[in-house]
């Protein structure tokens, strides 16, 4: 591999160094901030070789390299001015997406998200300290049983348990991170929960109060919850109090006043509540794992990939640690999670059993073994399944396969660690099971994967939507944009459109996912998220079709784009594709727009009702040459 080239190649097809604000890297992408996403080429990105696939979400355009990302990442830092990002850890994306305001509608995800960002930073260390325990337990078991009693072992162990122990600071310190508070009022306060002098009450036994009020016995070591609500009310507090004390006190009082209010809350309040919320949850887990937790695990296995996609996966890891504390084991997430990535790579090995290209096959070797050795699995779902679809059948059908069986054989994990086969010693006395379901899932997601075949489905819907760009038009035509029941605009569900205010033209209920040209003609706009574009025809006349009401909001999920501003394109040439069942999951209306907003004085009449066909004619004086 030309690593020089390669980056030189990208580089150019995002739009040369100039375009490129920062640039950063995770275990598996180059992730680009760029000044202006439509001069990026991403059909061209994708045909290099060595580059897996192209995303652009939540504000950064990323090239996924897989194993040849470190040296083209070295290289692009050294040959080229760009600003350097750093390091991006593959599972601590920040929400790049622009803030939103709360509604009912999105009140559940808001949460969920909070929690997960809080939790986030800290899960390193918990698989760090989990993985010296491991470590330290397989000494004990193998070497010497002897170095237990040893000073060493306790010094150790305290270390691999500090993680655990002092988990309420840790989560006080993401919450306020992400709340925008000072983190060390929210840690202080949250660290009250484990002073000495608390916990030596707790263990003697004797009722305590604060204020006169009662005060619970309860030890929060390992705990979680307590430590979200006392950030969330050290925030507020601090907050009331900047705007209450004057600026000349706030250096005295503001923290003074915002550890004192949140501390003594949690002890009265917060704590205890926090832990009512954690026992709920555990139950609810234990439930499902005395009743339906087989197909619970293999259900969630399942799904897992299209979640990962989403990036709603985030929102399980908060229960991770839950559950390690209290029952003490994790019997569904973590089981869930190493079945879900033992089946990419089991997906992966199908495909290269049927594949005859030698240098792909090479390629997707080295893929097979990150998913089941280290658990990166972007490339594998990107990359591979992914592309040629039908494997996604394949993991689906092996992780839920090995998350039935490892679940019945009663795999649990018992520490913090990696979803990949290393990490198996976290099972402890259920390792064994652990390890009948990652063969059962390897062996069932590669053979489903063999047996369904790596034809590329996309690329034959590509042809078939191609063939309208074959067909010679007036520049005058207009052309119905995809297979759709044409709409007037009044009855668009969006009063910007329904009056007119735009210009007029016509609305489109979509029956495909390719959005085509309307007209022969030059894009004068295409905007990154994939929502509109702008066209004007040889003849000055200009058009904006917008696809979808209020679907900005999405930042590009669910629109891939197949076209840049500046390019000559021909009518019915494919410049989006959308994925409609997305865009629907996400409670967004579809419905798309075709306006005229400069007609040049002409007389332009469409067709408003009926159903049409991608690339059928509109205003029907124009006849096809």
């Amino acid at each position: 591999m030309d690593y020089k080239e390669l980056a030189q190649a990208i580089v150019t097809n995002v739009g040369g160094p100039e375009n490129i604000n920062i640039l950063s890297h995770c275990m598996t992408r180059l992730r680009f901030n760029l000044k202006d996403v439509s001069k990026a080429n991403k059909e061209n990105l994708e045909n290099l070789n060595g580059v897996i696939g192209v995303v652009y979400a939540g504000g950064q355009y990323m090239v996924i390299l897989g194993e040849h990302l470190l040296q083209t990442y070295d290289i692009l830092m050294k040959d080229y001015d760009i600003k350097s990002g750093g390091v991006v850890d593959e599972n601590l994306d920040g929400d790049l997406a622009p803030k939103e305001s709360w509604t009912w509608r999105n009140a559940g995800n808001k949460i969920i998200g909070f929690v997960a960002n809080s939790v986030t930073p800290m899960i390193p260390g918990l698989i760090a300290g989990g993985m010296l325990k491991v470590a330290l337990l397989l000494v004990v078991t193998f070497v010497s049983s002897d170095f237990e009693a040893t000073s060493s072992y306790a010094l150790l162990s305290a270390i691999a348990d500090a993680p655990f122990y002092f988990m309420p600071i840790f989560v006080a310190y993401g919450a306020a991170t992400k709340l925008g508070g000072t983190p060390i009022y929210a840690m202080a306060a949250a660290a009250s929960l484990l002073h000495g002098n608390f916990t030596e009450l707790v263990t003697q036994g004797d009722p305590i109060s604060l204020f006169g009020l009662n005060v619970r016995l309860l030890s929060y070591g390992t705990s979680l919850l307590p430590a979200l609500l006392i950030a969330i009310v050290a925030y507020y507090t601090e907050r009331l109090l900047n705007k209450l004390i004057p600026n000349i006190f706030k250096a005295i009082f503001v923290g003074m006043g915002t550890i004192f209010v949140a501390g003594s809350l949690g002890y009265l309040i917060l704590g205890p509540l926090g832990n009512m919320i954690g026992q709920g949850i555990a139950a609810v887990f234990m439930f499902l794992d005395n009743t339906v937790g087989p197909l619970a695990v293999g259900l969630l296995a399942a799904v897992l990939p299209w979640l990962v996609m989403a990036g709603m996966h985030t929102a399980l890891t908060p229960f991770m640690p839950q559950l390690l504390v209290k029952p003490g084991y994790d019997a569904m997430l973590r089981p869930a999670f190493l079945m879900h990535n033992m089946a990419e790579g089991g997906a992966v090995i199908g495909v290269i059993a049927r594949t005859k290209d030698k240098i792909k096959r090479s390629e997707y070797i080295s893929i097979a073994i990150g998913c089941i050795v280290a658990g990166v699995t972007e490339p594998a779902i990107y990359g591979v399944n992914l592309k040629y679809k039908k494997p996604m059948y394949a993991v689906m059908a092996g992780g839920f396969a090995g998350g039935v069986v490892a679940s019945l054989l009663g795999a649990r994990a018992y520490e913090m660690g990696y979803s990949n086969v290393l990490a198996l010693p976290i099972f402890a006395e259920t390792a064994m099971a652990a390890a009948v379901g990652i063969v059962v899932t390897i062996i069932v997601a590669a053979i489903v994967s063999y047996i369904l075949g790596i034809e590329n489905d996309t690329e034959k819907e590509q042809k078939q939507v191609t063939e309208p760009v074959q067909q010679k038009v007036a520049d005058s035509a207009v052309l119905a944009v995809a297979d759709a029941e044409l709409l007037p605009l009044e009855k668009v569900d969006d009063p910007v459109f329904a009056q007119r205010l735009m210009g007029d033209g016509v609305a489109f209920e979509l029956k495909s996912d390719f959005i085509s040209a309307p007209a022969n003609g030059e894009l004068t706009t295409v905007f990154p998220t994939g929502h509109a574009f702008g066209l004007t025809r040889p003849d000055g006349v200009e058009m904006l079709v917008h696809i979808g009401i209020n679907t900005v909001e999405l930042n590009g999920k669910g629109f891939d784009v197949l076209a840049k501003t500046g390019d000559k394109v021909r009518a019915g040439q494919p410049i989006i594709k959308v994925d409609r069942e997305a865009i629907a999951k996400q409670d967004y209306d579809a419905t798309t727009m075709l306006i005229i907003t400069d007609s040049k004085d002409k007389t332009i009449k469409l067709l408003t009702s009926g159903k049409v066909k991608q690339g059928q004619i509109l205003n029907e004086e124009e006849k096809e040459l």
